[in-house]
């Protein structure tokens, strides 16, 4: 896959990050937690209980999926329901892990005195507890939730919310994430330098072409596009 557009030669101030599926892999630990449920029900399959959270009925992480889908399978009851949903959430919990050189690279970053901010549509509450299992919250000045920005993105709140913490500009920052809708266009708009995260990226209805100035095959690759010296 190919940028859109040359990487941009500009100072760097500060970086934005995405949450899920650019500090770690929500949707394989969302894929996990949905077969311990379906294990548990001895009925169902897991990648239709996964497509449950896709439709926009309920949100993304909203346990109204799980409560829709049991009903379809025509096993519903509170019990049943209170366990699956407490499955589910400890078994992805337990399965979110940073990417590989996550925690290398922000420790770089940080060193270096670039101001680090977490942008991201999750609950407040979902966004620390993975945060914190990964060990990386303390890395980070700020973490931007729809409930502190109020609104999720691509409206650019959030991002302008963490730059505001952050006392940086829009071009001395950079946004990092997997969504070219939600994290790369709202970017863009701000006049940000972007890197697109496509070692994150699972949807398959992805654009052959991100516009994005960058293209990450690694997180690790960060440093290198902020001007750090190579180990």
């Amino acid at each position: 896959m190919q940028a859109t557009y040359g990487t941009r030669h500009k100072k760097v101030e500060a970086v934005l990050c995405d949450m899920d599926n650019t500090l770690f892999d929500l949707v394989g630990a969302k894929r996990e937690a949905c077969r311990c449920v379906i294990d548990y029900l001895g009925a169902g399959d897991p990648e239709a209980l996964f497509l449950q959270f896709l439709r926009g009925v309920h949100g993304f992480e909203d346990p109204g999926n799980i409560r829709d889908y049991l009903e379809d399978l025509g096993v519903y009851e509170p019990g049943t329901f209170e366990v699956c949903c407490r499955t589910y959430e400890d078994v992805k919990l337990d399965m979110v892990v940073a990417y590989p050189g996550v925690e290398e690279t922000l420790e770089r970053l940080a060193d270096a005195g670039i101001g680090l901010a977490v942008v991201t549509d999750a609950e407040a509450f979902q966004a620390r507890r993975r945060l914190g299992k990964t060990g990386l919250i303390d890395y980070f000045e700020v973490v931007v939730t729809p409930e502190v920005s109020g609104r999720r993105k691509p409206e650019p709140d959030s991002l302008l919310y963490a730059l505001r913490v952050l006392d940086a500009a829009p071009a001395e920052a950079m946004m990092v994430g997997d969504s070219p809708v939600r994290d790369i266009a709202p970017g863009r708009h701000l006049g940000m330098t972007t890197a697109f995260a496509a070692y994150g990226a699972w949807r398959p209805d992805r654009p052959a072409k991100v516009e994005a100035d960058i293209i990450l095959a690694a997180f690790s690759e960060l440093p290198g596009h902020v001007g750090i010296p190579g180990r």
